[in-house]
């Protein structure tokens, strides 16, 4: 059970960690040119840019505190708050029409509420 926390942990922070550096670096109208980033168009610069920074944090989050073993309770925490990002994106995909990223995103969401219960429940990180 460990291992596969970790697993789905190190997949959400690698997800996390490439959309956080593509909403952060890669200037909006580029963004909303892509496959998938229709979304950005109705958006602020300062918006995009934010969710960006937030996603890093999370990628960071889901990771550094348990292998640092500082404030391991931070994994669960970010692994909730991806869930509750996770929905928001769902909504903004459901708006547009676009199916196969709400998908996508129910996957991120399943795997963020595997990792909180997970740390939360049977396997937390103190004993």
């Amino acid at each position: 059970m460990n291992l596969a926390l970790w697993i789905a942990a190190g997949v959400l922070a690698a997800v996390a960690l490439t959309g956080g550096i593509t909403k952060t670096f890669v200037p909006k109208e580029k963004l909303a040119a892509a496959h998938g980033g229709g979304w950005t168009a109705d958006a602020s610069v300062g918006f995009v840019k934010t969710l960006g920074v937030l996603e890093l944090l999370a990628a960071v989050g889901l990771i550094l505190p348990a292998v640092l073993d500082i404030a391991p309770v931070l994994v669960p925490v970010t692994a909730i708050c991806w869930v509750l990002l996770m929905v928001g994106a769902m909504i903004t995909h459901l708006r547009l029409g676009e199916g196969t990223f709400v998908a996508l995103n129910l996957v991120y969401l399943a795997l963020a509420a595997f990792v909180a219960w997970g740390r939360l429940g049977p396997e937390p990180f103190t004993g």
